[in-house]
């Protein structure tokens, strides 16, 4: 799959402006934080900083894919951008339109532009309901198709994911992993969005199916010019789908560049030590020393000041312990928050 959408960047303001076309989705400062409360009056004590200022654009085509340890705030940041999780703060932009403050009932019609691929196959699908009716579901609700017409769409929606149209009326429990996953696929599909949010769409796939379902996902974009946010912590899958890589840190975006520089020159040391624990077919060949981190990741909660990584960092500074590194362009495209680059 070709390199493309590299105008999609770290800022709104710059190489988006260039473009004709405001990117599919925008994000600028946002930030999610979740009370913590205690006592018997369930007073807030402080917050769960799961998001803490992030910016990012997506252009139309474009896969960004999104890494980092569990518990950074990747799949948090994916459901504020649907806004199944309301933002503390920040401006979320859907093809031009800011749609951060509108209300439920506002934001039904933007529904229709955003859906979401759910990590577990068997968990998000409803075990009551023929397959056919979840995949037709987003039809009714959105008063689109009905009857005949609906069993038409729902039966082309299966057999471009590879189903078989009469396997509408199964349920969820007789089918394989790999098979639910395509009807998540096909319900994503249903209302012929813009943006499609993968949160590990595979990772509770065998090996093999990863494969189909990644291909399955590249050749729907090509076909209709989707644009994916594609969260994972396998590195390998997100090189294979993405565009653009964005890695993650304790509720901030620490890097941000197309996959071929991140890959082959990462500049913040977080991205060194995720890629460096790539497995590699041939391990005698690799070229890169491990790099290997001390301790967990520290808590969201209480978060460290200055750079929030410097309490794992091998090559940590002084001012990294109180000065936060900015976000800045190190080259065209290529985003960090290090004070060392």
């Amino acid at each position: 799959m070709a390199d493309a959408g590299h105008s999609a960047v770290g800022t709104p303001a710059s190489d988006a402006a260039a473009s004709v076309r405001p990117p599919v989705i925008e994000v600028e400062g946002l930030k999610t934080y979740f009370p913590v409360k205690k006592g018997v009056l369930s007073r807030t004590v402080g917050y769960v900083r799961a998001v803490d200022g992030v910016t990012f654009a997506i252009n139309e085509g474009e896969t960004l894919g999104l890494v980092g340890e569990s518990g950074c705030g990747k799949s948090t940041m994916g459901k504020t951008i649907l806004k199944l999780i309301e933002p503390t703060a920040g401006k979320i932009t859907l093809e031009g339109k800011d749609i951060t403050a509108l209300s439920r009932r506002e934001m039904r019609p933007y529904r229709r532009e955003m859906q979401i691929i759910f990590q577990d196959p068997y968990s998000s699908l409803n075990p009551r309901m023929s397959v056919g009716n979840i995949v037709g579901e987003p039809f009714v609700i959105h008063k689109l198709a009905k009857g005949r017409e609906k069993e038409d769409r729902v039966a082309e929606l299966f057999s471009r994911v590879g189903l078989r149209p009469e396997q509408m009326r199964s349920y969820p429990h007789e089918f394989s992993g790999g098979q639910r996953q395509r009807v998540g696929i096909a319900r994503a599909l249903a209302l012929n969005p813009k943006l499609i949010i993968g949160d590990e769409p595979v990772s509770a796939l065998d090996v093999s199916i990863q494969a189909q379902v990644i291909n399955l996902l590249m050749d729907l974009q090509a076909e209709r010019g989707l644009s994916y946010l594609f969260i994972s912590h396998d590195l390998a899958v997100v090189e294979h789908i993405s565009h653009r890589v964005a890695v993650m840190y304790l509720g901030k975006l620490v890097e941000l560049a197309d996959k071929k520089t991140i890959y082959s020159n990462p500049q913040h040391p977080y991205t060194e030590a995720l890629l460096s624990a790539v497995p590699v077919p041939d391990p005698a060949a690799r070229r890169k020393k491990r790099v290997l981190l001390e301790g967990d990741v520290p808590s969201a909660i209480d978060p460290p000041s200055g750079c929030r990584f410097h309490t794992r960092c091998p090559y940590v500074e002084a001012r990294c312990r109180t000065e936060e590194p900015q976000w800045r362009e190190v080259e065209k495209g290529h985003w960090v928050a290090c004070h060392l680059r």
